[in-house]
């Protein structure tokens, strides 16, 4: 087994690796103690090479890994890419281009939502893995033969079923859909912590604009302080706790000593005193200018109605075409297509329309109808139905 410990090891492998068109990548980290990802070791596979790269080894320069996930010329190939493509962007500030990740592929192409590599390995090439050393803790040193091994194989497979999903996509004319797909994958915004955008990843479990306005300042508050020091943000202060200050919004530390959420004796700490000038400052904010939050109102009957027929129809579509029904529409986008003229979702986008978009809004005007034959739902034209 070849397993690179210094950079002229590395540059070599990587000469080696950059005259094929596409590269297997993989990546195993840690991230459970610390806020940003530790690279721990990575794994790489091109036609007839194979190898590991110690990220951890002394004095190694991870500089021509990067030079090859720059290097448009050759396919980054990962399975479940988000965050193997995060820890080489967080790492040396750049998003691997071009990318084909096989878990997006496999749905593109029937397999199902959400394809383990496991699942993936044992359809296309019928083996087995050995899933023995998935909990091993990468960053102790040294790695046993069987660790390494196990690491290996989460790239080795790969090549196999990179090339045939490609020649799937390709037969099926589906490799624009993928690409698509891997437009938002390779964006630098999905990679960006800001700050200030912190209270979009949270569940919205606040009452009104003026609770909204102490959440986004608690959650930009929070992630500078757990960047800053590298921690998980539930270190900091958890969820539960954020929503809590922000429906209560103390303004004094007494005040914030009585919420449950907190443990005893927090509101005589210095972060205490953080937290009430946080909830301050968002209580300054112009709560106009605030998105409007989700009212919760249930649907009407028609509307559910609706949704339940736009359901089957998506059920039906993806059958039909042999891909994913969350690929094609999630949830929000059907109670979107049944509340909305004309809604702007990734469903109505691209192909998407084209396989489902344009025939849901056909069926909610009534000019399409759904029929049973054999057993498959069809789709008719609404005049026919009967």
């Amino acid at each position: 087994m070849r397993v690179i410990t210094d950079t002229d090891q590395l540059a070599q492998a990587v000469r080696e690796l950059s005259v094929h068109p596409f590269v297997a990548v993989d990546t195993e980290f840690l991230r459970e103690q610390t806020f940003w990802p530790e690279l721990c070791l990575i794994q790489l596979a091109g036609p007839g090479v194979e190898l590991i790269v110690d990220p951890l080894a002394p004095g190694i320069d991870l500089k021509p890994f990067f030079d090859l996930m720059a290097d448009t010329r050759v396919v980054k190939v990962f399975h479940a890419a988000r965050q193997d493509i995060e820890i080489v962007y967080s790492e040396a500030d750049l998003i691997p281009s071009p990318v084909f990740d096989t878990q997006v592929a496999a749905m593109v192409c029937g397999f199902g939502e959400s394809v383990s590599y496991v699942n993936l390995v044992k359809k296309v090439t019928g083996r087995d893995l050995d899933k023995s050393s998935r909990f091993t803790d990468w960053s102790r040193r040294p790695l046993s033969d069987k660790q390494l091994t196990y690491a290996l194989g989460d790239v080795t497979h790969l090549r196999d079923i990179y090339l045939h999903l490609k020649t799937e996509l390709e037969v099926t004319g589906r490799s624009s859909w993928l690409s698509e797909e891997m437009a938002e994958l390779t964006d630098t915004k999905t990679y960006e912590a800001a700050p200030d955008e912190a209270w979009r990843r949270l569940k919205l479990r606040v009452k009104n604009r003026k609770a909204l306005a102490v959440l986004m300042e608690l959650a930009a508050w929070r992630e500078r302080l757990a960047q800053a020091q590298d921690v998980p943000r539930g270190r900091i202060l958890r969820d539960e706790a954020l929503y809590d200050i922000a429906n209560q919004a103390p303004t004094s530390t007494e005040q914030l000593g009585e919420l449950r959420t907190l443990s005893d004796g927090f509101s005589r700490s210095a972060r205490a005193k953080e937290i009430v000038e946080t909830v301050k400052r968002g209580l300054a904010r112009d709560f106009k200018a605030l998105p409007q939050l989700p009212q919760g109102q249930p649907l009407s009957a028609e509307a559910t109605a609706t949704l339940e027929l736009l359901k089957v129809l998506l059920k039906a579509a993806a059958a039909r075409h042999r891909v994913a029904p969350r690929l094609i529409a999630d949830s929000s986008d059907l109670e979107a297509i049944a509340v909305d003229a004309e809604p702007d979702v990734p469903a109505m986008k691209g192909w998407r329309r084209q396989m489902f978009g344009e025939d849901a809004l056909r069926l909610k005007r009534g000019e399409l109808a759904l029929t049973l034959s054999k057993g498959e739902v069809l789709t008719i034209p609404a005049g026919n139905a009967g």
